[in-house]
This record gives structure tokens, sequence and C-alpha cells, in this order.
């Protein structure tokens, strides 16, 4: 039997800031736009995401788990893999995160009226099963990074502020791009660190198909233009040049992407990559509302 901490475990706390991140920025974009804080469909919107996150990861641990995906990892523990829980329950428990992050997300449609998000969100549930689920998942097919940037970085960021001022605005596409670039720099760490025990299983994840070396500069590039993103905006929102101070947190572990042989250093990224993550989102908030204060006085 598992214990709570191996169910806490099991849900990959390291990657629940990248549920948060996007809800920051969302809704820093929407009070650029009314000049208020919509503080209760922020907090419905962030339930949502971090409900989503747990489940897709309880979801990824029962799918690789009985492909034989996780028989030789190298990283954290696996409910599913280390036999602790039957396979079963993980799933059961994957679809209860799905089921509840359904319910809130659909009270955050009545009370904010935005009903596309809707098929949205149903479109949401689909992508966090298929990613390693059912007859053909598309992250085994190399495409688990354009789906995490699309949902973890589009579809989070600017649906969070649709919800709140039923716009969207230049900010808020700037910040979804960089959010989403920073939740695929995330992935492609944890992909290059199994890039050996994928390609043996036959998972063809991006970071498998570009290569060990290539994957590794993918990550650099990417976390780069995150930051360098919002400079184009800085004409209009000049405090959003705050970002910027994000980019020390980055070097620690671009060095250890690029440079460590070890697969087992790769590890502590993903920690530091979802620091990034929250880094940057509260600057980049901070920035856009700085800006707007300012502009008023």
């Amino acid at each position: 039997m598992a214990t709570v901490g191996q169910w806490i475990a099991g849900a990959r706390l390291r990657t629940l800031p990248m549920a948060v991140a996007p809800v920051l920025v969302g809704t820093a974009a929407a009070y650029e736009v009314d000049e208020q804080l919509h503080w209760e469909r922020a907090l419905l919107a962030a339930f949502v995401a971090l409900l989503l996150q747990i489940g897709v990861n309880y979801a990824n641990d029962y799918s690789d788990g009985i492909r034989g995906t996780d028989d030789q990892r190298v990283g954290p523990l696996r409910l599913t893999a280390s036999g602790l829980v039957p396979p079963q329950r993980v799933k059961a428990a994957a679809f209860a995160c799905f089921g509840a992050a359904a319910v809130v997300g659909l009270g955050l449609v009545l009370i904010s009226q935005a009903w596309p998000l809707l098929l949205v969100g149903l479109a949401a549930i689909l992508a966090a099963w298929g990613y390693t689920g059912g007859a053909n998942p598309y992250g085994y097919l190399g495409l688990g990074d354009l789906f995490v940037f699309l949902f973890f970085g589009l579809v989070a960021t600017l649906g969070t502020t649709f919800t709140q001022v039923l716009q969207l605005t230049g900010p808020a596409w700037i910040g979804a791009v960089s959010t989403g670039l920073i939740a695929s720099a995330l992935l492609m760490a944890n992909n290059v660190r199994d890039i050996p025990t994928d390609r043996e299983v036959g998972k063809r994840t991006l970071a498998v198909r570009l290569g060990d070396e290539w994957a590794r500069a993918s990550y650099v590039l990417m976390l780069a233009l995150a930051i360098l993103l919002p400079i184009m905006l800085v004409g209009e929102y000049p405090w959003l040049l705050l970002v910027v101070l994000a980019a020390p947190l980055c070097l620690m572990p671009s060095w250890t992407m690029l440079r460590s042989t070890e697969r087992q250093a790769l590890i502590p990224v993903l920690k530091q990559t979802g620091a990034i993550s929250l880094a940057y989102a509260a600057l980049f908030a901070a920035g856009l509302v700085i800006t707007v204060i300012l502009r008023n006085v």
C-alpha cells in the first residue's frame, strides 16, 4: 500500500508551478484591461489548472506503467511501475482529478459567461489523457511538447484572461507564448533524462527524435525566447523589462543541460525550471500591474 507521501510524490509536485504560472500571467493581462483583480475567477482557474496537472501526472504514471516504459526509469517514484498501487487505482485517481477539474471549470464558465471555454476544457481533458493513454498516445509520437505548449501555455493563459474580461490582448498573447515555452522546456528536460529508456521501449519523444545534443540545446533556446519575447512590448509596457531578472535563474539549469553527462544530474533541472516559471510569471505580472498603476498617476 502506498503512503500519503508516496501518492504526493506520484503527483509530481515539481511540475505544479507550470499550472500556476499561466494563471498569474493571464490575471495580470486581464488587470491591464479593466484595472480590477478578479480574485475569485483567478482562484478557480488555478484550481482547474492544478487539478489537470495532477491528473495528467497520474495518467502518465498509469499509462507508462502498464506499457513498461517506466520499468528502468531514472527519476522519482512511479506508483504503477513500482507496484505500490494497483494500476486501476492510479487510473481512478487521474480521472477523479479530471472530473474535479471539469466541475470547477464549469463553475468558472458559469460565473464568467465564457461559454466557448466549455469546448476548450473538454479538449484539455482529452489531451491530458491522450498524452500517454489510449491506443495511439501522442506523447509517444513526439507531439507532447506541442500539446504542452498549447494547453499549459496558450490555453491556460489566454483562458484565464478571457474568463475575466472576455477579450484577449497583446500582453496576454506574449505571456501565453512565453509560459508555454517554459513549460515545454521543463518537459524537454524530463525527456532528455529519459532518452535511453524511451528509445528502448519505442517512445519517440521530441527529445529522442532530436537526439541528445540538439534536445539539450532546445531547452536553452526555449528559455531564452521566453525571457526575450516581452521586450517586444516595452515601448508600451516599460516595466515588463522586469522579466529579465529571471535570466540568472536560467544559468544553472542551462549549464547542467548542456554539460552534464549523468542522467541523474538532470533531475534537479525540473525543479529549477519550475522555479523559473513562477519567477517569470510573477515578474511579468508585476511589470504589467506597475505599468498600469504608473499610467494613471
